[in-house]
């Protein structure tokens, strides 16, 4: 995968892209890098400036032009424009730069991108599938010039934490597969990313005149779930072993569009075991600093949907992997949705979280209440509910824990359960703490600590990876345990040291590497795997890997 598919020739033969037409496609455009010979051979004499610049000076000149706008829209523009001509320059900015760029591609900053889509709209990328096109998605899938390994799709409803943003939601599956080709590797030309557009129930888009989804209210029932089942069918017919990703679909849709494929697919949803496994390696990293066992921690969830349920879910798994029993794991694992703390007897619990409706328990309305009465070892925040992680949380925490876990992981920033600084001041620098937003390094009391996102970016492009590389016909519960424990095991001594639970961003393609060939591992342990086990999967993984160069 480390090869463009289709290959400039430096000749004049008549199935060469030239001339303009080279110029305008971003998977083969090198701009002012093109040669002399390249320029004489393919027809671009006269349609570039004289001078031939190295990529290196390509990419310094992007990054000197990017710093000097004044704000992260305008810089996701820009970059969003390069990506749109030059995608190997593109993704050597991203590559070379992560810990500058992410937050501008993906959260926080992808986020307001989503909001603004149609007043920031370029040009199309990915595929927009409506309701509309019912009986002809398969015809539509064939429009797409490349043979997708890959498909990010979402269908708008649950935008992070910003809700239903209809087709603005576009911006989330193509930062996730920039995110796979620059973290991990995998070619941009594999990836396609796709909106089911089934309208919008946001009111504000409705009457937004920029807006460019179906001006429609929400298919629901049958009728979605008949368009959703046409897509899944005609995706895996014109692309045969396509990994299909479903992202920022709403709590009623995501488990059960998850439940229905994952044991007949190559399916795996994000928002419940993604950020189930990076919340767990954080835990595993965590315990590692406070001597603790995993088994005997009780664990408190402010949020009661995919991304607790899938945390508590693996989370179990990993507690009854240390010898507790089922029983015994569940009863350490609580979730505070908006009515309060979920217990046995409460009218109206939906499905998933019936499992973590404990008996036993009086009803209880408030976070803080929770704590007082559980007296929780962590607390992990992904219901979006900014500033929920109050000063008063945070000194009870720290009054019942002498190292409390705090995992502030819900984003955008504007939706952080509580600041790094805020996580560490109100527990006089005890708290062992993980951000779903990236945050700058603290000084409290002579003491730096530099927090890390509990970011899904570590875990989703190996997982990817590992599926491709080892041609996997499903993706299991199992895979994602085994990208949690890899990603902990990646976690030195030093970043413990200052408050660090996950690795450093710029190591994340030797990260990623790891969890694919440990995911692979498992598919070629399972059967699912396309052929027999090579002797060195790493190898076979790094093989594959797209490399963003001229």
């Amino acid at each position: 995968m480390n090869r463009p598919a289709r290959v400039v020739a430096q000749s004049t033969s008549s199935d060469s892209p030239q001339g303009m037409t080279l110029l305008r496609d971003p998977l083969l455009n090198k701009g002012t890098a093109f040669t002399e010979a390249e320029r004489e051979a393919l027809g671009l004499r006269g349609l570039l400036p004289p001078c031939v610049l190295t990529m290196e000076t390509q990419a310094q000149r992007v990054l000197t032009n990017l710093r000097t706008l004044p704000t992260d829209l305008e810089k996701y523009v820009a970059l969003n424009a390069l990506h749109d001509r030059n995608e190997a320059l593109f993704f050597r900015v991203v590559v070379d730069n992560i810990d500058e760029i992410q937050p501008i591609i993906y959260t926080p900053t992808v986020g307001l991108a989503c909001q603004k889509f149609g007043l920031i709209f370029q040009r199309p990328r990915g595929m927009f599938i409506s309701s509309r096109d019912r009986g002809q998605i398969a015809e539509i899938l064939k429009n797409w010039p490349y043979s997708a390994k890959l498909i990010v799709v979402t269908d708008g409803e649950r935008i992070l934490g910003l809700g239903d943003l209809g087709a603005n939601g576009m911006g989330i599956p193509v930062g996730k597969l920039s995110l796979y080709s620059a973290c991990a590797g995998v070619h941009p030309e594999a990836c396609l990313p796709i909106v089911l557009d089934v309208g919008t129930n946001n009111e504000e888009l409705l009457n937004d005149p920029y807006y460019l989804g179906l001006r429609e209210r929400r298919l629901t029932g049958e009728a979605y779930d008949s368009f959703v089942d046409e897509f899944m069918q005609a995706a895996r017919k014109t692309f045969p072993g396509v990994l299909i990703q479903f992202e920022d679909f709403a709590n009623h849709s995501a488990f059960k569009l998850l439940h229905k494929y994952r044991d007949e697919a190559c399916v795996f949803n994000d928002d419940i075991q993604g950020t189930a496994a990076v919340a767990l390696a954080g835990l595993f990293s965590a315990l590692r600093v406070n001597g603790g066992k995993l088994k005997d921690q009780k664990i408190l969830f402010l949020g009661a949907g995919e991304a607790a349920t899938g945390i508590a879910d693996l989370v179990v798994s990993a507690m009854m992997a240390e010898g507790a029993s089922e029983a015994e794991a569940l009863r350490r694992n609580w979730l505070v949705d908006s009515r309060g703390l979920v217990v046995g007897g409460r009218e109206g619990l939906s499905g998933h979280k019936l499992r973590y409706a404990h008996t036993g328990q009086a009803p209880i309305s408030d976070f803080l209440t929770a704590i007082k009465t559980l007296k929780p070892t962590a607390i992990i925040g992904v219901a979006a509910v900014g500033g929920a992680f109050t000063p008063e949380v945070l000194e009870a925490m720290a009054e019942l824990n002498e190292q409390p876990i705090v995992f502030a992981l819900s984003n955008p920033t504007s939706k952080a359960e509580c600041s790094a600084e805020d996580a560490y001041r109100y527990t006089k620098g005890r708290a062992l703490f993980a951000c779903g937003s990236p945050y700058d390094p603290v000084t409290l009391n002579g003491r730096s600590f530099v927090p890390r996102q509990g970011n899904n970016s570590y875990i989703f492009p190996g997982v990817g990876l590992g599926v491709i590389a080892s041609g996997s016909k499903l993706v299991t519960d199992e895979m994602f345990m085994a990208a949690a424990h890899t990603l902990a095991n990646c976690v030195g001594k030093e970043d413990l040291a200052q408050g660090s639970l996950y690795p450093a961003l710029p190591r994340i393609r030797e990260v990623s590497v790891r969890i694919a060939a440990a995911v692979a591992d498992v598919a070629y342990q399972r059967g699912l795997a396309d052929g027999p086990a090579p002797n060195d999967v790493k190898a076979l993984v790094q093989s594959q890997m797209y490399e963003p160069h001229y």
